[in-house]
């Protein structure tokens, strides 16, 4: 057991420089944070974390992806790339028109909906899963990190998965700092409302930026 879990990492300064180029890369603000940190504002911590979830599974299969070879696809077919991109363009408006609703719903009952964490996490998956980007990211980042001579797909889940839990910790502290700031304005009915009237429009923003945005970057 311990000769395969050692086989599948790369010696320890090449580990240690990819650990770092990962923090470094996590912790940099990109449209997934942005994308979480709305969440949390909207609707609190635990909404946030349930994101950084959904995200960080989505990830992890486009990490799987990338080592299946997708990215492959992806890179020689443009068809294939445009097809997922634009699909998760669409479903991000998609989720900043339904977030406008909630907003407009909530003046007129006033009372605040609570949005099903099930529906947050399923959003938060698709929206991470259906980013070509990040396949073609993985691709580009994972195999400068893998020590000469190792078989490819599996050193390069393992470091894929490594990135994954390390963009989940920063994203789950992005998320918990914005849940705190939610918490305090919860009693401002007014502030709440403006904080999805601008998590919708951020939605849909992120959607024109993912449409309209080219091939390079990891998100």
């Amino acid at each position: 057991m311990l000769d395969v879990s050692i086989a599948l990492l790369p010696a320890w300064p090449l580990l240690s420089a990819f650990l770092l180029a990962s923090l470094v890369l996590a912790v940099t603000p990109g449209p997934v944070v942005i994308y979480i940190v709305t969440r949390s504002l909207a609707q609190g911590r635990r909404s946030g974390l349930v994101s950084v979830t959904g995200v960080a599974l989505g990830n992890l299969g486009n990490a799987g992806a990338a080592s299946l070879g997708l990215a492959a696809l992806f890179a020689v077919s443009a068809a294939a790339f445009a097809l997922v991109k634009y699909a998760g363009a669409v479903y991000l408006v998609y989720l900043g028109v339904q977030t406008l609703r909630d907003a407009r719903r909530e003046i007129a009952h006033r009372t605040p909906e609570a949005m099903p964490l099930r529906r947050i996490f399923r959003d938060s998956f698709v929206v991470a899963l259906l980013n070509p980007k990040t396949t073609l990211f993985f691709a580009a980042f994972l195999p400068q990190f893998l020590d000469r001579g190792q078989a490819t797909m599996l050193p390069s889940l393992a470091l894929g998965g490594l990135f994954v839990g390390i963009a989940a910790l920063t994203d789950g502290a992005y998320a918990l700092a914005a849940g705190t700031v939610a918490g305090a304005l919860r009693e401002r009915r007014g502030l709440q409302r403006g904080g999805r009237y601008l998590g919708g429009l951020s939605y849909i923003g992120l959607g024109v930026f993912a449409a309209a945005s080219g091939n390079d970057g990891a998100e």
